[in-house]
């Protein structure tokens, strides 16, 4: 097994902080503000991550499941940011080979759309871009599809096609992942917890924080802007003073119908308005169709997908496979809405996905992310404490390109000896629950599991091999508290479970976080 670096010493000079004093205080707990939680307390600093909701409650759990460099973002010319992002690829799948895994695309040519020669030069640069010696992900490859496993599922006149990589990942574990590094490394984390307050008092800010106990104070000497959609009215609301920049909202809307398919490739779908659309093969059982992009004004936490923008799924996905679906088949639609940086008169289709950052240092600094997607998460925390290392005193260098996240120490070409080791330990497990947790946790899902011989060692099923045992394992250690952040944060068994089965399992949770004494190990 691979070992991850020790975390960077506490600056050398400093005295020990009391318990609400912190050097930086992370205010959203979506990706970017986990990464920067993450590589901050990495550096010896002292963390606080407060985020009102759970972690990854909306945008960073509401993503097309992909890290990916972006290919038609080279149709905006957009060579920067593809490159940076097929890096990040390759080292997220190195972090964490149990969570982020490659994933061949199937991309069926459609006359009068995109011509071949520059989907040919398209997928040229998308193989050559990323400059890495050693490469995990095999490049691009034209594909007859009457001849291609993929083929069979899609109308018999499209014959011809490409084949390239990228990786899928389970968005919102790879931000509790993420977070659970940060505490490891010494961040408090905070969920469920607002910063309704935010005033600079020197060279210090005081920050207020409310949950449902009530309100507290803690000091900090730099404050991160992670909010994502809310970045512009975080700081309108809470931190009086500091002007705002308005963002552009866009929507982006998914469904979730029974599999189309029983391969494991991928699809990307090209439409009439040169949108592309992916579908991926999900949850064993389903597949994953999306996404769109609509002009978003109202509260982010409200999105939902609209009908149109079902319709529009169904549609693309009816233009390219035999099996035709409608609106009865969606089992689940999901929708999220992320910052764009870009003129407003731009397609939002042609506004990059890059990130910017604001810094206010008008004593001590305000760091505000603007914009990001997945795929860049840890470069975009890099570069954030990059610029804020010199101001608290702490090494700037990086340290996060060759950590591994909790779980993630495997080599990413033998991920399936973990699987097998599983299968040794726990071989009277059914194998499709083993499957998901080694997914899901990795090397940790032995901490999962702990001790157990039988299942009756697990405690409690509450439905689609969900035990007792895991779900106290993550009450006690990924901050899940009732039954969404288990069922469609943890997991996606909220897919699987029946009413009846929710409200069992809402009933367990209540009665444990009432009293926590641990009642299995784990």
């Amino acid at each position: 097994m691979e070992s991850e670096p020790s975390p960077t010493p506490v600056p050398q000079g400093r005295t020990t902080p009391s318990d609400h004093d912190y050097d930086v205080v992370v205010v959203g707990g979506g990706i970017n503000g986990a990464g920067i939680a993450r590589d901050a307390a990495g550096r010896g600093l002292r963390v606080l991550l407060c985020e009102r909701d759970d972690l990854a409650s909306h945008t960073s759990s509401a993503s097309s499941k992909l890290i990916h460099g972006g290919l038609r973002y080279l149709e905006h010319y957009e060579f920067r940011l593809v490159a940076k992002a097929l890096a990040e690829r390759e080292l997220l799948v190195r972090s964490a080979p149990q969570l982020v895994r490659p994933l061949r695309f199937v991309m069926p040519h459609v006359p009068g759309l995109r011509p071949r020669w520059m989907m040919r030069i398209g997928l040229f640069l998308y193989d050559h871009l990323d400059i890495r010696r050693h490469k995990l992900l095999p490049g691009s490859k034209a594909v007859r599809l009457d001849q291609h496993e993929a083929g069979a599922a899609l109308r018999p006149d499209l014959r011809e096609g490409y084949e390239y990589s990228d990786a899928w990942v389970d968005d919102a574990r790879l931000v509790v992942l993420t977070a659970l590094d940060a505490a490891e490394r010494g961040a408090t984390i905070l969920t469920r917890t607002a910063c309704v307050r935010a005033t600079r008092d020197g060279d210090r800010w005081n920050v207020q924080l409310r949950d449902a106990e009530g309100e507290r104070s803690v000091t900090a000497r730099a404050l991160v802007n992670a909010c994502g959609p809310w970045a512009s009215s975080f700081l309108h609301d809470a931190v009086p003073g500091v002007p705002a920049q308005p963002l552009r909202l866009v929507k982006g809307s998914h469904i979730v119908v029974p599999r189309l398919f029983d391969h494991g490739f991928a699809y990307t779908l090209q439409n009439p308005d040169r949108r592309v659309v992916f579908a991926l093969p999900f949850e064993q059982d389903f597949t994953l169709i999306g996404t769109t992009e609509v002009e978003f004004a109202d509260d982010p936490a409200a999105a939902t997908a609209s009908d149109a923008e079902i319709d529009y799924l169904i549609a693309t996905a009816n233009r390219f496979f035999r099996r035709q679906i409608a609106a009865t088949d969606v089992v689940h639609s999901f929708a999220g809405v992320r910052p764009l940086i870009g003129e407003e008169t731009l397609n939002a289709s042609a506004v990059s996905r890059d990130y910017q950052f604001e810094m206010d240092g008008n004593g001590a600094p305000l760091l505000s992310i603007l914009g990001g997607k997945l795929t860049t998460y840890r470069k975009l925390a890099d570069e954030a404490m990059r610029k804020l290392a010199p101001l608290l005193g702490c090494p700037a260098g990086s340290w996060t390109a060759d950590a591994q996240l909790p779980g993630g120490d495997l080599d990413p070409r033998r991920v399936g000896q973990l699987a097998e080791g599983l299968s040794a330990r726990y071989g009277w497990l059914d194998d499709s629950i083993r499957r998901r947790l080694a997914i899901a946790y990795g090397t940790r899902a032995f901490e999962v599991l702990g001790d157990a011989t039988t299942t009756s060692d697990l405690g409690t099923h509450f439905g689609a091999g969900l035990y007792e045992r895991e779900v106290a394992y993550l009450v006690a250690h990924e901050w899940a508290r009732d039954a969404d952040d288990v069922l469609w944060r943890r997991s996606r068994l909220g897919l699987r479970l029946t009413a009846d089965e929710r409200t069992i399992l809402e009933g367990w949770l209540r009665a444990r976080l009432a009293s926590p004494a641990t009642t299995l190990d784990n």
